[in-house]
């Protein structure tokens, strides 16, 4: 079999449980870094020679092997794909009682590239490697084997795509899919729109944590900021919410924000802002608006390490205003997954937006994200998401 050789030293990671081999770990007078084309299968070896387990790798990029089996030999096919879904599987079935979840999380799953959501019957795939992709049909027909759906919508349209260079596309693979599906989250139902909507559709790593949200809602008056489809304001609509008000700069989202109220037959008061949420704090800011909850739930600001210093300012502007429009008393809820913001630094950007206010806050509840986005011991970039809850109170002298 055709082999990959690290560097000296180079396999310490590897050794240590990471599964990601960089082009500048590779000992290229052994392992010319072109001899492979992207989606091969390889032996991976220290550079004593000794074998480490068998890789996919891409040549054209910086992460240039993944690590699929420490066993020499092991060949990532159907039957690999299906034990590894069997065990990921088992994991979501212990910890929900329906088939609502993320059933694939890519390493933490023993599966990278891959991102599988589960929508009851219906199944949404995103592959962002070129060593999953070489084996698509074999990941269909592994989850057909092992969850038996009615559909399968395979999503390849993210940003990761254009880096492998794959292509992207939104295709139907298997049966027919509709244009949304309906899932229960907390108790709550929802519409999601699987072919038009971000990502999968929806985001179930916050469902702890919009679970914990729901009980400082019963008779308040709520804001939901960049809400997409209403995944925290419906549900706390559904705990008791006398009032909310929901931002994005999606027409789109919104209309299912409303239907998604509509479904869980809210009758308390609701409010659709359409524009730049951050423009449209400002108005609720100038019109003295105040709620006794505010979640702050922003799309990655950081999404390179790069980006790090422009990333912290978007997520201080927005807490900021977010502060401002919390009710003496109330609760701030403030989200990111963003990996590159570590939950310290997420908590700095609370506390010093507290201080330069002149108001007092409580770190009443850390979260992140749920069973079915498990980390990787060894892996940090599987651990990303952060919520922190803060009670939130005029300056107390203190």
């Amino acid at each position: 079999m055709s082999i990959i050789r690290l560097k000296g030293q180079a396999d310490r990671r590897l050794r240590a449980g990471h599964q990601w081999i960089y082009s500048n770990e590779i000992d290229t007078n052994v392992s010319p870094l072109k001899q492979f084309v992207a989606g091969d299968q390889v032996v991976v070896e220290a550079a004593n020679g000794k074998a480490l387990g068998m890789a996919t790798v891409n040549p054209n990029t910086l992460i240039y092997g993944r690590l699929f089996s420490r066993e020499v030999g092991t060949v990532l096919n159907k039957s690999l794909i299906v034990h590894r879904l069997k065990i990921a599987l088992s994991l979501r079935e212990m910890a929900y009682k329906g088939p609502y979840y993320r059933l694939v999380f890519g390493d933490s799953d023993g599966l990278s590239g891959l991102v599988v959501d589960r929508f009851g019957d219906v199944l949404v795939v995103q592959i962002s490697t070129a060593g999953m992709e070489r084996v698509k049909q074999d990941i269909i027909d592994g989850l057909i084997d092992v969850i038996k759906p009615e559909a399968i919508l395979m999503k390849n349209d993210g940003k990761m795509r254009s880096v492998e260079g794959l292509e992207t596309s939104v295709e139907e693979v298997y049966g027919t899919v509709p244009r949304e599906v309906f899932i229960q989250e907390n108790d709550v139902l929802f519409q999601v729109p699987v072919w038009d909507g971000q990502k999968t559709g929806w985001f179930y790593d916050h469902r702890e944590n919009r679970k914990t949200m729901q009980g400082f809602c019963d008779g308040k008056r709520v804001l939901d900021v960049f809400s997409y489809i209403g995944g925290w304001g419906v549900q706390a609509a559904s705990a008791g919410a006398t009032d909310v008000t929901f931002i994005d700069a999606s027409e789109s989202a919104l209309s299912h924000v409303e239907a998604n109220l509509q479904l869980n037959q809210y009758e308390g008061h609701s409010s659709l802002m359409q524009g730049d949420a951050f423009e449209a704090m400002q108005s609720l800011i100038a019109d003295k608006q105040r709620f006794d909850v505010v979640v702050m739930d922003p799309p990655a600001f950081i999404t390179r390490r790069k980006d790090i210093k422009a990333g912290e300012g978007a997520y201080h502007r927005a807490n900021q205003l977010a502060l401002r429009l919390v009710a003496k008393g109330g609760v701030l809820v403030t989200g990111s997954c963003s990996m590159h913001l570590e939950e310290s630094r997420l908590h700095d950007i609370v506390r010093s937006n507290t201080r330069s206010l002149e108001r007092f806050s409580q770190l009443i509840y850390r979260g992140t994200q749920a069973p079915d986005h498990p980390v990787h011991p060894s892996i940090d970039e599987t651990e990303y998401l952060k919520a922190l809850f803060y009670r939130v109170h005029n300056n107390m002298g203190l």
